[in-house]
């Protein structure tokens, strides 16, 4: 009887067994379905956006043509009437009065627009770092990143370099421009607004491997949130959710990336195809480039207040009723290194094909500002002790 009892109990718990594995099974056939009824949706969508995106161009186009001849044919009118009344006027004298009149108003015209366009046009923002005679080169071999490059903010001249203008992949300090095109893109009304989170995002990081905050899809995500997941976690969720909420789609937010590039004046030796930093042949910058966006970056308000956080706490969401808190690991590893001075800001970045680097901004004990940027070192940690080393041994001493 006894035999017969646990025969029947191991049947029974194959039996659940089975069924629990069935269960599993639909319900992953029907999220696997239901995920791909929903990229069709998106495909769908995106292509009539498309679709009349290209039907708008098509009627402007058309209404700029007929614009363009009405106005030749109302100039050609007006002529044949001076003409006439040229024929029918007795006084040449009067003729020759009237046409100087019109040749001053013309110039007259022409000076004022040429004015009003000197001063519409707004001067390109570029940041130069000049080297000098006292610009040293880094032949510490306590530095292992073989690029490497010291800049004193105050007065943009290179205290120290190698391999500065040397090709670099940038990696995550990719999203140093990340923040700041988003943070010029988005008024600072619209930081409480909420941003939904996709499963093309979260997608997305995971397929490429991204660092992430760990925000879930339709998880409804405060905007200034996005910045701290995108500067401080490195979340390639935040990143991407910023780009789409500040331009609309991943790939127009990465034109406006170029060009802030163009800006700058950086262009000729950086190009970015993501905002995340993941690898791709046409997606680098050098050391010195770096160190120009870092600039760029600490003259705004949010981006260096979210680059100088420490330790942050999302806000409660549905998903995540006690937030999520997120740090700046290269901050708080540094925080307690003798450097002469303090680290305010940083972004650091690995991927296999950069290795590891980062960009700090330190205030020296005399209240002199300077961004150090590395590239290629062999271990987060050696990369920390890299910019230890650079801001101890070639900051010029008082």
């Amino acid at each position: 009887m006894t035999g017969s009892y646990f025969d029947e109990s191991q049947e029974d718990l194959t039996l659940e067994e089975d069924r629990e594995e069935r269960e599993y099974r639909l319900r992953y056939e029907r999220r696997q379905r239901m995920r791909r009824e929903r990229q069709q949706r998106m495909r769908r969508r995106q292509m009539m956006q498309r679709i009349l995106f290209l039907v708008i161009v098509g009627v402007i186009t058309v209404l700029i043509a007929a614009t363009v001849k009405h106005g030749r044919m109302t100039d050609e009118e007006s002529a044949q009437d001076q003409a006439v009344e040229a024929i029918e006027q007795p006084d040449g004298l009067e003729i020759e009065k009237i046409r100087e009149q019109a040749a001053e108003k013309g110039t007259g015209e022409e000076e004022t627009e040429g004015e009003e366009d000197a001063e519409t046009e707004e001067k390109p923002t570029v940041y130069c770092f000049a080297e000098t005679e006292d610009t040293v080169y880094i032949d510490s071999a306590d530095v292992i990143s073989p690029n490497a490059i010291l800049v004193d903010e105050s007065t943009d001249k290179v205290i120290a370099s190698k391999g500065a203008r040397d090709r670099i992949i940038p990696a995550s300090m990719t999203k140093v421009l990340t923040v700041l095109v988003a943070a010029e893109q988005i008024p600072e009304e619209k930081l409480d607004d909420t941003f939904e989170m996709t499963r093309e995002i979260t997608d997305y990081a995971y397929v490429n491997d991204c660092s992430s905050v760990g925000f879930l899809d339709e998880e409804k995500v405060p905007v200034r949130d996005l910045f701290y997941g995108t500067a401080m976690q490195s979340g390639g969720d935040a990143a991407l959710g910023l780009a789409v909420y500040a331009a609309g789609s991943h790939e127009a937010f990465v034109e406006l990336m170029n060009e802030k590039l163009k800006e700058l004046g950086i262009a000729d030796s950086t190009h970015f195809t993501n905002c995340v930093g993941i690898y791709d042949g046409a997606h680098y910058s050098t050391v010195y480039d770096m160190a120009v966006i870092m600039k760029a970056a600490l003259q705004n308000d949010l981006c260096r207040e979210v680059m100088s956080k420490h330790i942050y706490t999302t806000k409660p969401t549905v998903e995540h009723p006690e937030g999520i808190e997120i740090s700046n690991w290269f901050l708080r590893k540094i925080e307690d290194k003798d450097t002469g001075g303090e680290v305010l800001c940083a972004k650091t970045g690995y991927i296999v094909q950069s290795k590891n680097c980062a960009v700090s901004y330190e205030m020296s004990a005399e209240k002199t500002p300077y961004i150090c940027v590395t590239a290629g070192s062999t271990s987060n940690w050696r990369c920390i002790y890299d910019h230890v080393e650079i801001y101890n041994r070639y900051i010029p001493s008082a």
